[in-house]
Parts: structure tokens; C-alpha cells; sequence
């Protein structure tokens, strides 16, 4: 089922900058990866400096019902503010050890493994774990330098299908949420074609280049791709620049949803 086969609109996403967006889904609101802390440097192994403020600050954000964390262990997916803002909401979900790292309201999701939640007014909203790869290769060895990550798919009766992808740099995982849960309805993409030259995979992509995300765009059939994950860090090398042209050389253009900054 498509959107206009649901009979429903696009859904509107809020995006904060970084890998920070906000979402209603089913009377339910959704934040990814919160990341509201002013620039500055962090050092994680390597040296993480962030460029630009948020759009917005937490306190912008009104009620929070679930916070969707890719991974707990990088700043650029959640600063110190963004840990002081999970103290305050009902439900986080994450990887497995993020869910044993942050104890208190936060649940780890394995691969696959889904969770149901209630909707006001009745009905659930099902939201599953996926898989994502955090560099290039295989997951077995990327993982012991760069750490667990999880994407998450939305499912509800009447509802769009909704695809978080979190940190990954590779489309195998993409094509099998394809398989799973497609065509999709909105991907929300993580982008901006990280890199650590001389520092980390000499080099190579962490998460999806521009060129990459049109191709995930096509892969899942997706009808709204709201790119994050792309700005305001000094370690993301392709931008908004690059992801316009990537989709309008892919002829998905039309599909691009760069979201509201105010």
C-alpha cells in the first residue's frame, strides 16, 4: 500500500540538523538520535567537532513519547543533552547493549525484534529493529571499532510504513528491509558520507554517501526520503548540495524532503 492507497499525507518531519528529527506517527511522537549541545569538540577515539548549533533546542521539542537511538556510544548521535533529555522520556529504544548501557526507560532491540506500542485512542503502533552496518565490510568486522547500531521500520494498520536507518554505511541491510517490509512508504536516511582519513578504515565511508541514498531510495520503493545525518558536524563530507544532485541524477528528485528548519 502506497499513500494515496492509505489515504493519508506525507508525513511531516522535523529536522534539527545533525541526525535529529522529530515525527508524529499514529498519535505518537518520535525523536531520533538527540543531539541539541552547542559546537564544540569531542574526543571519542578520534576527534569529533561539531560545526553548527541545532535548528531548535530541546526545550523547542513539546512531549516526547519515544526516542528512536541508533547507538549510545558516538556524541554525533547523542551528546550531553541529549542523554539529559532521555531522563525524561517514557521510551527509548536501541541497540541491545545501548538498552543495558542506559538502563531506565531504554529497551534494546535485536534484529527483527519488535516492540509494540499503544496508540491514544486504540490500536498499536509495531516497531521492529533492523539491521545497520556502521562502516565498510562486513558486520563482524566494523562492529568492534565503531559499535552496535539499529535502524527501526514503523508498522500500524492505516499507517505509512516508516524506515529509520541510523548509521549505516552499507545497502545489503537496505535491500533486506526491502524484502521484509517494501515498498516503504518514508525513509528516513541517514547521509552526509562520513569520513576519518588516516584515522579510521583509512578512510572509508561509516554511513551512506549521497549517491548511496538515492540508491537506497530506489531499492526501498520509497515515495518521501527525509535525508538526516548530513550537517553540522566537521566529519560529514557531502551535504545538502550533493544530495540534491544525487537524487536528481537518479530521477528521484521529486521524493526528496529536506524537511522544515524553523
Amino acid at each position: 500500500m502506497t499513500f494515496a492507497d492509505k489515504n493519508i499525507e506525507k508525513i511531516f518531519v522535523r529536522v534539527f540538523g545533525g541526525p535529529t528529527a522529530l515525527f508524529e506517527y499514529g498519535g505518537l511522537r518520535f525523536l531520533t538520535d538527540p543531539t541539541f549541545d552547542a559546537p564544540g569538540d569531542y574526543q571519542h577515539g578520534v576527534r569529533l567537532t561539531k560545526t553548527a548549533p541545532p535548528s531548535g533546542s530541546s526545550a523547542d521539542l513539546g512531549r516526547i513519547d519515544v526516542v528512536l537511538l541508533s547507538h549510545d556510544e558516538h556524541p554525533d548521535n547523542l551528546d550531553n543533552s541529549g542523554r539529559a533529555l532521555l531522563a525524561d522520556v517514557p521510551l527509548t529504544l536501541t541497540t541491545p547493549g545501548g538498552g543495558q548501557r542506559l538502563g531506565g526507560s531504554a529497551k534494546g532491540l535485536a534484529d527483527w525484534e519488535s516492540i509494540e506500542l499503544d496508540r491514544p485512542g486504540g490500536g498499536t503502533i509495531t516497531v521492529t529493529g533492523v539491521p545497520a552496518i556502521h562502516g565498510p565490510g562486513a558486520r563482524e568486522d566494523v562492529e568492534p571499532f565503531t559499535g552496535q547500531v539499529v535502524g527501526f521500520v514503523l508498522t500500524g494498520q492505516d499507517l505509512p510504513t516508516l524506515y529509520v536507518s541510523g548509521d549505516n554505511a552499507s545497502l545489503d541491510p537496505v535491500r533486506e528491509i526491502a524484502e521484509r517490509f517494501g515498498p516503504l512508504d518514508t525513509a528516513i536516511l541517514f547521509a552526509g558520507a562520513p569520513r576519518f582519513p588516516g584515522a579510521l578504515f583509512d578512510g572509508a565511508l561509516l554511513v551512506l554517501d549521497s549517491a548511496q541514498a538515492a540508491e537506497a531510495a530506489k531499492i526501498l520503493g520509497a515515495r518521501q526520503v527525509v535525508p538526516v545525518h548530513y550537517d553540522s558536524w566537521a566529519h560529514f563530507t557531502e551535504g545538502r548540495e550533493q544530495l540534491i544532485c544525487a537524487f536528481d541524477a537518479a530521477g528521484l528528485l521529486d521524493r526528496l524532503d529536506l524537511g522544515d528548519p524553523r
